[in-house]
């Protein structure tokens, strides 16, 4: 048998072999519960974005979580779909977030009247009179968080930066500590959604 033939027939036997090994066990025991040294084992979705690199330093201060309605998880994922468009990582749509969450607490806000910052608008409080984009594209989430991430990716070495220093760097608040408490809430809508 000339050798080429032979690796083909070999090649094919092993790959029905380990179809076997692999699909035989998973196959005959489906019904029955994953278990370890009789434990039940719980089932890790492989295709969540790894928690290391949502909080690459850890949170910093105490957190504060808000509970969101309908609206404000839209306003998540359209960040997390922007950050994407963007061709960034996870870790910028959780700056992202964090930001919007301290900001406006997801909320694509309009002018507020007399409680409004200067002329600050949208999930960011962008405002119009800084260069940011007129009103109606502030109020945009995927343009707003485009222009944020615009700003993010001119910082050098924003992505080993805690995430509070990344978000000032780019908002420039008078609150410029405000940030972190919004971190592992923004990691896990991230953590959440990536993948939906």
């Amino acid at each position: 048998m000339n050798s080429m033939l032979r690796k083909s027939i070999l090649g094919v036997a092993g790959l029905a072999f380990t179809g076997g090994v692999f699909a035989g066990p998973i196959a005959a025991h489906a019904d029955a519960p994953a278990t370890a040294a009789g434990k039940p084992v719980t089932a890790v979705q492989a295709d969540k974005p790894d928690m290391g690199k949502l909080i690459p330093h850890g949170v910093q201060g105490a957190q504060s979580k808000i509970t969101l309605n309908d609206e404000q998880t839209a306003n998540a994922k359209a960040i997390i779909a922007a950050t994407k468009k963007a061709g960034l990582p996870e870790r910028a749509a959780v700056i992202s977030i964090a930001t919007s969450l301290q900001e406006s607490k997801l909320e694509n806000l309009g002018h507020l009247g007399d409680a409004n910052d200067h002329d600050s608008l949208g999930l960011f409080q962008q405002r119009p009179s800084s260069g940011w984009g007129t009103p109606e594209q502030i109020t945009n989430p995927e343009y707003a968080t485009l222009a944020f991430e615009k700003g993010l990716k001119q910082i050098d070495g924003w992505q080993d930066m805690p995430l509070t220093k990344a978000a000032q760097t780019v908002q420039v608040s008078a609150y410029p500590d405000a940030y972190a408490q919004w971190e592992q809430q923004a990691a896990d809508l991230v953590a959440q959604h990536w993948n939906s």
